[in-house]
């Protein structure tokens, strides 16, 4: 019988990020006090667990209910004068795309890639600015939804915060990357990012439905 593949969560160790063996996630762990890290059965469960944070996982066993009926009430539902951006790649780093939906009717607005070489936080990141470049070019009011806190703060701070080394592989991505940073610190815009709330409202529209 195959073994079941896992992808391994690391918040806090030696080296953050989301690994494929568990060797790889032991060595970014090992020796680190205060380590996070958990595991999941797929990829996009594992990068939506890692742009979240680890006292929102920690202990949770599968199928037990994200949130209270109460909680879910509080949250409400989404507001649908909005679009959706998400990104999927094969691996971290890997073959990367992006896009943007409406989010009530999840026509595609928008989409880049496959990129040879790209990171998911990479492709949320520009997935984002993607967003707000055809928001303001429409003149349109409505806000973004993103599942990536990282992206969210990449964007805030203006600069692309990526490990990933420049190669002659992904030119083409990082030649976006720079241009998407350009763009952030020549133009002003009043579109609220807003953080997509999957517990409550399932996987964002613009998801690419991987799992």
């Amino acid at each position: 019988m195959a073994k079941k593949e896992k992808f391994y969560v690391v918040w806090k160790g030696k080296r953050p990020g989301i690994y494929t063996t568990w060797n790889d996630c032991k060595a970014a762990i090992s020796g680190y006090k205060g380590v996070e890290y958990k595991s999941f059965p797929t990829f996009e469960m594992a990068k939506k667990a890692f742009n979240g944070n680890y006292e929102e996982y920690k202990g949770k066993k599968k199928g037990a209910s994200a949130l209270s009926p109460e909680a879910l009430l509080k949250i409400g539902q989404p507001n649908y004068n909005s679009i959706s951006v998400d990104a999927a790649s094969s691996g971290n780093p890997g073959v990367m795309e992006y896009q943007g939906v409406d989010t009530k009717t999840k026509k595609k607005l928008f989409k880049q890639g496959p990129f040879p070489q790209g990171t998911n936080n990479i492709g949320e990141f520009l997935a984002i600015v993607h967003g707000l470049a055809f928001l303001k070019e429409r003149k349109s009011n409505r806000i973004i939804y993103t599942d990536s806190r990282t992206a969210m703060s990449w964007v805030r701070k203006k600069n692309c915060n990526t490990k990933l080394a420049e190669t002659n592989e992904n030119k083409a991505l990082f030649d976006l990357i720079r241009r998407a940073i350009t763009w952030l610190k020549n133009n002003s815009y009043n579109t609220p990012i807003v953080k997509w709330e999957t517990k409550a409202w399932g996987e964002i529209p613009a998801d690419f439905g991987r799992k």
